[in-house]
């Protein structure tokens, strides 16, 4: 899974998210990357399909938040 979600840093430096109160905080592709990463050994560790679940919603949720849609589709063509 982690060769489906990995990009070149320079595509994708750091992107704006809006909090509640409409202020941006700043997320870089390289955390993004690293939280990716941590939860995809996490989810290898863990038995339950529901936690299962749940950890791969997480990460899906964490890599749009720099990654669009047809990132992902780019670096899954590239893979297969």
């Amino acid at each position: 899974m982690s060769d489906e979600l990995q990009f070149d840093s320079d595509e994708l430096e750091s992107v704006p998210v809006a909090d509640d109160d409409g202020d941006y905080e700043e997320i870089s592709s390289e955390e993004v990357d690293r939280v990716v990463e941590a939860l995809e050994t996490l989810m290898a560790t863990v038995e339950s399909e529901n936690i299962r679940w749940y950890l791969e919603d997480a990460i899906e949720n964490v890599f749009h938040l720099v990654y669009s849609d047809d990132d992902e589709t780019d670096v899954q063509s590239e893979a297969a």
